[in-house]
């Protein structure tokens, strides 16, 4: 892939962080962070606005110029794809190693004294504007609100923000009605004496499509006492089953009243509402929302919480969402090996259900494995073979669930260290899927479970170890997580589904990761120490392991036990989906790549 040829677009960012047009003063940095007005980790093309003035495409990095220099800020997964997208005007700065400043200490290394950093203060979140503006005014420097996005000021062709159907989900597939949520959210907020609260739209049982591979929609909420109100682009509310759902032509309930208003109108609404509180009426935001947002309301009246209670409600799933997510799990159609990509799509797309992929398909062969992230291009396409190890990361959207899983192949004879370096990452997989910890344990602490095998021969892997899944929302979602990074890391508990995924990843070589979403269930060991009860992790994902691509002699008794048990599971489970439909080519395969390992 060919770097972004950047001079000309930071020679014009440049211009604009002195244009008095956009700022009263002139500013001496300029900070593009990743995300939306939503703290989105995947966004909308409009919102591409890092990716516009760097070249670089990843979901997590931040950009920062000032008036000499140009750095962007990303992590282990994306190193490689950074460096191939990026031109020799920009620094990669790469987040975890030591030598490695953070952005604060980048700035105040190469600012003039008392220099003005600025950054739109819809796009970045409180928490994050509080810890750097800390770290800067220690230093002389200051952290300003630049209302006009400069980005946005030089992007001559920026796509308009997508606006798409709007999908109802019935009772049978969230398990709980639109009316008992908004109550239930109505009890928090009666428990904990709060007025309002700013929430985003899992509340309302729809979803969209305005970001690919991601079934949401742009939306704010403020639920009160009496009234939710819902900002949303008014024209998707015209079609009736739409406005059915959300009962907007029916008289409005005593303890409940939904409104809508247009989405720009939130922060003048937000305004309204502060300007009527009266003393010690208080107002939750979450302190990951928008800085803009959070800076409307007045101290006084402002608690910021790490997560809203609807965000932790929507990380434990219900029974009816749980069984979704396992339907999901269970192919509907053709199963066989998946060669390409775009075959990986063709046969999800058969499925009953299916809504689209939740991200885009990881499908690379021998070196580009190691680019974590890695998306075949024309140019970049490699043919599969026998001789390289092939990665597949894919997933789906399916109405009861989403998907999101991790194989790692070999269709010839593998090498003596292919073999051992993947039964590491096995070994790890297994260590954290068969763990048993005591409730309240937060997932950093089953983070080294996984990186033990491959720590004891030196190796390890620049990635978190599990993300939290969505059920028919973001395959990527907060708040919980397997990671040695502790910035999302609520408590595990019953009902919540994470994902599996260590690896290891040879430059120029090859790529290892295996991936299982896993559900969080209740487990009972021999003892329950001061009454805390336990937990342990049940496999959604029922895919073989290929067996091949195993040293069995580095496995424990106890490991190889889990894996014949693991594939007895996908012989049972997927096998008789596949005889009821009298696939037997795929049953067959199925069969063979299950057989028990010695």
């Amino acid at each position: 892939m060919s770097p972004k040829i950047t001079v000309e677009l930071l020679r014009q960012l440049r211009h604009a962080m002195r244009n008095t047009k956009y700022i009263a003063e002139p500013i001496q940095a300029y900070i593009v962070p990743s995300g939306d007005a939503h703290q989105s980790e995947y966004i909308a093309p409009c919102d591409c606005r890092r990716e516009f003035i760097c070249g670089f495409n990843g979901s997590a990095g931040t950009a920062i110029v000032t008036e000499k220099h140009a750095a962007m800020w990303t992590d282990g997964r994306y190193f490689l794809q950074a460096s191939q997208q990026m031109d020799n005007n920009w620094t990669l700065m790469k987040m975890g190693l030591k030598e490695t400043l953070s952005q604060e200490d980048w700035l105040i290394s190469v600012l003039p004294e008392n220099s003005t950093v600025g950054v739109d203060p819809w796009i970045i979140a409180t928490d994050q504007w509080k810890n750097m503006s800390k770290a800067l005014a220690g230093a002389g420097h200051s952290l300003v609100a630049v209302q006009d996005n400069l980005i946005d000021a030089i992007w001559m062709d920026r796509p308009t923000r997508p606006s798409t159907k709007l999908l109802t989900l019935g009772l049978g597939f969230t398990g709980v009605d639109l009316t008992m949520k908004c109550l239930h959210t109505l009890l928090h907020l009666l428990k904990e004496n709060r007025k309002n609260r700013i929430h985003q739209t899992g509340l309302f049982n729809l979803r969209g499509s305005d970001i690919e591979y991601n079934p949401v929609f742009f939306a704010y909420a403020i639920v009160g006492m009496n009234t939710i109100r819902l900002f949303v682009d008014i024209k998707r509310l015209a079609v009736p089953m739409v406005r059915e759902h959300l009962q907007l032509d029916t008289p409005s309930k005593a303890e409940l009243s939904i409104q809508t208003a247009p989405y720009e109108s939130v922060f003048t609404e937000l305004q309204a509402v502060c300007a009527s509180l009266v003393p010690k009426e208080k107002v939750w935001i979450s302190d990951k929302a928008s800085c803009a947002l959070t800076q409307v309301i007045p101290k006084a009246h402002r608690t910021l919480i790490p997560y809203t209670p609807l965000c932790l409600a929507k990380a434990v799933k219900n029974a009816t969402e749980i069984q979704g997510m396992k339907m999901a799990h269970i192919p509907k159609g053709t199963v066989t090996e998946i060669s390409a990509a775009d075959k990986a799509e063709e046969l999800r797309s058969q499925q009953k259900d299916f809504v689209g992929l939740s991200f885009p398909s990881i499908s690379s062969v021998g070196p580009n494995g190691a680019i974590i992230h890695y998306r075949p291009l024309p140019e970049t396409n490699r043919t599969l073979s026998l001789n390289e190890i092939y990665l597949l990361d894919s997933g789906a959207q399916y109405i009861d669930g989403t998907t999101d899983v991790t194989r790692t192949m070999h269709f010839g004879s593998p090498s003596a260290y292919e073999k051992e370096t993947f039964t590491y990452v096995l070994k790890g997989h297994i260590a954290v899927s068969a763990a048993i910890f005591p409730n309240g344990t937060k997932g950093h602490l089953l983070d080294s479970f996984a990186r033990q095998a491959l720590w004891e021969s030196g190796l390890d892997y620049l990635h978190g170890t599990g993300h939290g899944v969505g059920c028919f929302l973001n395959v990527h979602e907060g708040p919980c997580g397997i990671s040695y990074k502790t910035f999302a890391d609520e408590p595990l508990e019953a009902g919540m589904i994470v994902s599996d995924e260590p690896g290891y990843y040879e430059d120029g070589l090859f790529g290892i990761r295996i991936e299982n979403v896993v559900l969080v269930v209740p487990a009972k060991p021999k003892y329950n120490y001061r009454n805390k009860g336990s937990l342990t992790f049940e496999p959604l994902t029922l895919v073989p392991i290929q067996a091949k691509m195993v040293n069995t002699d580095i496995l424990t008794q106890k490991e190889r036990d889990w894996v014949n048990e693991y594939h007895r599971q996908c012989r049972e489970t997927i096998g008789a989906e596949l005889e009821r439909q009298g696939r037997k080519e795929a049953l067959d395969w199925l069969i063979r790549e299950t057989q028990p390992i010695a």
